[in-house]
């Protein structure tokens, strides 16, 4: 059955502006969830854990049947998750850590809908050119890598840093649009293409 909207269970301007991207009608409903990683677990258990939690958690406090979509970015450098740094001196340190190197970018993808719930991930490689410790504190100063993983966000000022992507440039910036198409149409939730063959 075709729904009209889903939930997207993120407050990420970003994650809107894919979903608007691609003609998905939604409504935002934030879901506050622990993001800690837990003992030994993998960056991409890591990732769909949390974005299956938000689907949930946004689900039982809805009271109708329309889907909810969750998704969840990790930076990795080394098999090691770097997270929102809680300030400038934590964004320039995974800042300098990335300069010069490939690290892997994950987003999770999950819909919760009346017969369970559905994930993808997209994993993509972004390499990053060797940066000066003087380009660092002035990206930090621009207010840009404090909400997001790894510090940086390559829709904004630090796209002048990425040499190359290998994989998705959607799920880099957080919600990989063609994984999130494939799980949508699967519940009845159309995009532009849908919309105009209709």
């Amino acid at each position: 059955m075709s729904k009209d909207f889903v939930y997207l269970a993120s407050a990420s301007p970003r994650r809107g502006e894919l979903l608007r991207q691609i003609g998905v009608p939604f409504t935002v409903r934030a879901a506050a969830i622990d993001e800690a990683p837990l003992l030994r677990e993998t960056p991409e258990a890591y990732v769909v854990r949390l974005a299956a939690a938000k689907a949930e958690a946004i689900w039982a406090s809805v009271a109708d049947a329309r889907p909810v979509l969750g998704a969840d970015t990790a930076v990795v450098l080394d098999d090691e998750i770097l997270g929102k740094p809680a300030d400038a001196t934590e964004a320039a340190a995974m800042l300098e850590r990335l300069s010069g190197r490939t690290h892997r970018v994950l987003t999770a993808v999950a819909v919760r809908h009346g017969g369970g719930v559905d994930t993808r991930v997209s994993d993509s490689e972004v390499r990053f050119r060797a940066t000066t410790a003087a380009e660092r504190v002035a990206y930090c100063a621009t207010g840009e890598p404090f909400d997001k993983a790894g510090g940086y966000g390559i829709q904004g000022h630090a796209a002048v840093f990425v040499e190359s992507i290998k994989g998705s440039y959607s799920g880099v910036v957080g919600l990989p649009l063609y994984e999130t198409a494939a799980l949508l149409a699967r519940c009845g939730i159309g995009f532009w293409l849908t919309a105009r063959a209709a």
